[in-house]
């Protein structure tokens, strides 16, 4: 399966043309959408994560694989308008109130669509009765809270009350992270899963469904 293990070097290395004609090229070969999707672009991703959890390469190679990847799923949808490719989950994720920082949610969200989930990105300072609401309208498997400040992290604990107090906090798996963040407060506030990177948190993600 050479296409295959050549499309995932091409999204570790970010050449977005490259990897959008392989996986062309793997449809014409008659090879299955879902096993381009896991063999090729995703599995891609997931060894640059791995890599960027080892500090083997940073945040811009990352972007870049991630622009590859995007351009690879859109070629494979664009093919297959109603196939069925389906993501694994969905991933509600935001920011917590008060707080502004957007790259370190920005890799999350490229890691976890890296790793087939769906993310609904509800972006940076957002109230807790927004993120509940985010809760009953897309109804997540998982729930994906950053702060950056210690002045904010606070915050993802008010969100946990906020879906306690909707009536809604067993529907949903909430994973914390963020640099201020660590697994003892994670515990505290009553979350279900803590990740110090962005990697990380699409491996406890995958661990939460299971």
């Amino acid at each position: 399966m050479s296409v295959l293990t050549d499309m995932a070097e091409l999204v570790q290395k970010g050449k977005a043309q490259e990897v959008s004609d392989l996986v062309s090229q793997a449809l014409e070969e008659g090879i299955a959408p879902q096993q381009i999707l896991d063999e090729g672009l995703l599995k891609g991703m997931g060894e640059l994560g791995v890599r960027f959890k080892n500090n083997e390469v940073f945040v811009p190679e990352v972007l870049i694989a991630a622009r590859a990847l995007n351009k690879g799923t859109e070629t494979l949808k664009a093919k297959l308008v109603g196939s069925d490719i389906k993501p694994i989950g969905k991933v509600v994720l935001a920011t917590v109130s008060g707080d502004l920082h957007d790259i370190g949610k920005n890799l999350v969200k490229l890691m976890l669509e890296g790793a087939g989930f769906e993310v609904v990105d509800l972006g940076t300072d957002v109230p807790a009765d927004k993120i509940v609401a985010a809760v009953n309208e897309n109804n997540p498997e998982v729930l994906a809270l950053s702060a950056l400040l210690t002045t904010t992290m606070a915050a993802q604990g008010d969100v946990i009350k906020a879906l306690i107090d909707a009536g809604v906090r067993d529907k949903v798996k909430v994973i914390v992270g963020g640099a201020p963040i660590t697994d003892a407060f994670a515990k505290e506030i009553g979350a279900d899963g803590y990740s110090e990177d962005a990697s990380g948190a699409a491996d406890i993600a995958k661990q939460l469904l299971q």
